[in-house]
């Protein structure tokens, strides 16, 4: 089987256009079963453990079990099909079955502790040490200290957990792909610049149908309710986005999250206080930065009373602009992005799609490279012959100024039906040492970006279905960890059939400013991951890192979207190669912080809301999920939605991802990102010096010490608030 089987086959890379459906279940059975007889031989074989009998051993096995997994979830997200969807949910109980297994495994534990208590111990590097101690805290809280019948039911809740987290994405993408338009009248779109027109018709042209398509597809969505001067077609554009997955809406009922958000947050609770804590607030808590459910409250209330103030005079002007210049008196949430965008216009004469012209992916890519090598001194080039799942997919290897290669990762930029929405990166293959070798780590990095178009229709390779299906779930099988979202997404065939695919765009992707942010993020991600010199995969990259400090390398690389040294790197016309011009520049600077206030309370709402669902759930209540959303939006927001909103039924980052009571995560790492950077406006923005320092404080690091001692290490001081607020355009 082993041979006709590519998740099982030896190869440095996913195989990904020959695996398909029926190859799935039956791999994962087999690394399921060779794990646990390895874990079995090494108990049995040993009397006194060492890393060497017994941690290095298992590592391996799982790792192989990992690298069959991880292109299966990846599939899963980027090219979903019924038949991918079968075959990974069928392994869903298996995976959880055996992590549970193995962290209730009270032979194993002792055999840990037994390490953890030896001379040899003292004798193990710091990353060694630091997966040990992992390793004991992570079986305290598998429940190995549980009465059998606790265990038991500690398991059953693990499984239907994944079972629903898998379901809710599912259904969420259902919703998603639903639900389209027809515009046949192009009146209907007055507003809508021409690359958004071009866009539409290209849908429109690839499902065969005569007109403008638009659909719930980020790039789609946004483009509606940014531009379309038509008020009614945003309503319902809007509507329909913000009732994916629920029981309100055009699709009311029929993919509905609701029973899965109650049934999830309920299991969460139980496993809490099987566990010995209070809520599954502090349960989450356990492998933070953050270590009280108080200190996490306190941080996002103090942010909130920092910046309401603001807020409030933002939403004011909004709505005097909106009244004066647009008509409306009565503004809505789907009048938002419009009235904002057009109040931009007016007072600094700042069009998005002005901005779009200068930051074709041709010129954004190279430029992203650009300032990597300028920071880190590395090099990065494309290889054109890989195996791939679609043929918009780029590969690329990362290469250190002594020509060592240091990662790989795959790039899939653009939005499709059947993929996942938003960004993200993931883990593919993790960095380790095995018989001396490193083992070279591969991230998958995915955002949704709109296509390049072509007069032809179609965009570019993207008008052919994808071979694979598969889903997601990312990151370590054994240990259950979720892959990093921003929250986060068909199978294909080789890279060679690329240059085949016709027709050719008539013009590059065009960025917006906030995309070009948002691919820097993800690389910010996949750097950690795949510069690491951590040779141990329990903490090497993204691996043992603090949840609440992961992103830290992301946020830190979007400051240099702001740089101006930085963007005449990764800027310049589509057309005529014309660098970005100053005073184009100098209005996005004024504008960064546009609506600042408004911005900074909406992602605290989020934050609080999220914690705040598992801090205060009460079993004989129920979960009150838009209950205590009101109660937050009472305390902090200044903008309420309309009552059929049903934004938690998509908010997939804390019901299907690893964000649940740690979406505060990105402002208590943004607090870290903004200290950071503040050290390189003091020294340069390229100031080899402090990029070294970076790379082997922060980067290389990966999870092998605690993420403050990290920071400390580069800062050389615990980090302020000071820099967040100056960066977020927040004055006291």
């Amino acid at each position: 089987m082993t041979m006709n089987n590519p998740l099982l086959t030896p190869s440095s890379l996913p195989l990904f256009s020959k695996i398909q459906p029926e190859h799935i279940e039956p791999a994962i059975d087999q690394l399921l079963a060779n794990a646990r007889t390895v874990v079995e031989r090494q108990l049995q074989a040993n009397t006194v453990y060492t890393w060497d009998n017994l941690i290095e051993p298992i590592d391996h096995a799982e790792d192989q079990l990992n690298k069959a997994w991880s292109p299966v979830s990846h599939l899963n997200s980027v090219v979903n099909s019924d038949a991918l969807r079968e075959a990974y949910n069928a392994c869903l109980p298996k995976l959880s079955e055996y992590s549970t297994e193995m962290g209730q495994n009270e032979r194993l534990y002792n055999a840990y502790c037994m390490i953890a208590a030896s001379d040899a111990y003292t004798a193990l590097d710091t990353a060694q040490q630091k997966i040990i101690q992992n390793a004991l805290r992570d079986f305290k809280l598998s429940g190995i200290g549980l009465d059998a019948d606790k265990q038991q039911r500690y398991k059953e809740i693990s499984l239907e957990l994944s079972n629903l987290a898998s379901k809710y994405e599912e259904n969420l993408m259902d919703a998603t792909n639903a639900w389209s338009k027809l515009i046949r009248d192009e009146q209907e779109l007055a507003g809508l610049p021409p690359s958004a027109l071009a866009q539409a018709k290209q849908t429109a042209e690839h499902e065969d149908k005569d007109g403008w398509l638009i659909t719930l597809q980020f790039p789609s969505y946004l483009a509606v309710m940014t531009y379309a001067d038509n008020r009614e077609l945003r309503r319902e554009h809007y509507e329909a986005f913000a009732t994916r997955a629920s029981d309100q809406g055009p699709h009311a009922g029929r993919w509905d999250n609701t029973a899965i958000m109650e049934r999830t947050l309920a299991l969460r609770y139980e496993k809490a206080r099987l566990l010995g804590f209070n809520n599954y607030a502090e349960l989450s808590l356990a492998a933070k930065m953050a270590e009280q459910p108080e200190e996490v409250i306190d941080f996002l209330e103090d942010l909130a009373d920092k910046s309401w103030r603001q807020a409030r005079r933002d939403l004011a002007e909004l709505r005097e602009f909106a009244s004066s210049h647009c008509g409306i008196k009565d503004l809505q949430s789907w009048d938002m992005s419009y009235c904002s965008e057009k109040m931009r216009q007016h007072y600094y004469q700042l069009s998005q799609e002005d901005v779009k012209a200068y930051f074709p992916i041709t010129r954004v890519l190279p430029g992203l490279f650009a300032v990597v090598e300028k920071l880190y001194g590395l090099q990065i080039s494309e290889h054109a012959e890989f195996d791939t799942w679609h043929p918009d997919v780029r590969f690329f290897q990362i290469h250190d100024k002594t020509g060592l290669l240091r990662g790989q990762f795959y790039i899939d930029l653009y939005a499709r039906p059947k993929k996942r929405g938003g960004a993200w990166m993931d883990d593919c293959v993790g960095r380790r040492k095995i018989k001396g070798n490193i083992q070279i780590p591969v991230a998958y990095l995915t955002c949704n970006f709109t296509p390049p178009t072509s007069r032809e229709g179609g965009s570019v390779a993207t008008g052919r279905e994808p071979v694979p299906p598969t889903t997601r779930e990312g990151g370590s099988a054994a240990t259950g960890r979720e892959p990093v979202p921003s929250t986060v997404r068909d199978g294909g065939s080789a890279a060679t059939d690329r240059e085949s695919i016709q027709p050719v765009p008539d013009e590059p992707a065009l960025l917006t400013h906030d995309e070009v942010t948002t691919l820097f993020h993800e690389f910010g991600h996949g750097l950690h991951h795949m510069l690491t010199q951590v040779d141990y995969l329990g903490v090497s990259g993204i691996n043992g890192v603090e949840w609440d400090a992961v992103e830290l390398p992301s946020q830190f690389m979007e400051n240099w979207c702001w740089e101006k040294d930085a963007l005449a790197l990764m800027s310049g016309h589509y057309q005529t190669g014309e660098p970005l011009p100053d005073a184009l520049f100098e209005k996005m600077l004024a504008a960064k912080n546009f609506q600042a206030g408004m911005v900074m309370l909406r992602q605290l709402e989020f934050s609080l809301f999220d914690f705040r669902i598992h801090l205060d759930y009460d079993p004989a209540k129920g979960a009150r999920i838009y209950e205590i959303l009101e109660q937050v939006r009472k305390q902090i927001a200044v903008v309420k939605p309309p009552k059929f909103n049903r934004f938690a039924h998509s908010f997939s980052h804390i019901f299907a991802g690893g964000y649940a009571a740690g979406y505060y995560s990105y402002k208590w790492a943004e607090v870290l990102s903004s200290d950071a950077f503040s050290l390189f406006e003091e020294k340069g923005i390229f100031d080899p010096e402090t990029g070294h320092a970076f790379l082997s404080h922060i980067l290389e690091k990966g999870g092998s010490k605690d993420a403050m001692d990290l920071f400390v290490d580069f800062r050389g001081r615990k980090p302020t608030i000071d820099a967040l607020l100056r960066h977020s355009g927040i004055t006291a």
